[in-house]
């Protein structure tokens, strides 16, 4: 059976941005900075297209001598942080390809290598809740109920 992947579009904010893509999860209140690879195969999850097609759009665009198995990464991150409607898995018997093995493999193309950094960020209620003495992280400080640079402190 052929793998469909879909990618999720509700409850998420997205910003196009030159050589990345900003999205911004409502529902999990995460914010995901995606490369050029791993918004491209993002991009091309619309439920109709399979992962080898995928491939073959992607080694046309990015001329790097990719594998199906850097689409697989892909949508094995995009999965695992919900930005698809359904995760994807693997075929039998396909072998795992991890970021580090890609970057190896591709060399001076390892910027084709799918990467997505994320970040938590704090609802509205976290956000307007006030700090206290010793809650701020290290290099802040607590002044009038909000941690603030230790540089803008009373002492």
């Amino acid at each position: 059976m052929m793998t469909l992947p879909l990618a999720r579009e509700e409850t998420l904010i997205v910003r196009e941005m030159p050589g990345e893509v900003l999205v911004y999860d409502l529902k999990n209140h995460q914010a995901h900075c995606l490369n050029q690879t791993a918004a491209f195969v993002w991009r091309s999850c619309d439920g109709l297209t399979g992962v080898p097609a995928i491939g073959d759009m992607l080694r046309e665009r990015i001329d790097a001598g990719l594998t199906d198995d850097v689409v697989w990464l892909a949508l094995e991150q995009l999965g695992r942080l919900g930005l698809l409607l359904e995760p994807v898995a693997r075929p039998v018997g396909a072998t795992r390809l991890s970021r580090r093995e890609a970057v190896k493999r591709l060399g001076l193309a390892a910027a084709a290598v799918p990467l997505i950094m994320s970040v938590a960020s704090p609802t509205a209620a976290q956000a307007q809740s006030p700090c206290t003495d010793g809650s701020c992280p290290p290099g802040q400080c607590c002044s009038a109920g909000l941690c603030v640079d230790e540089s803008e402190c009373e002492l």
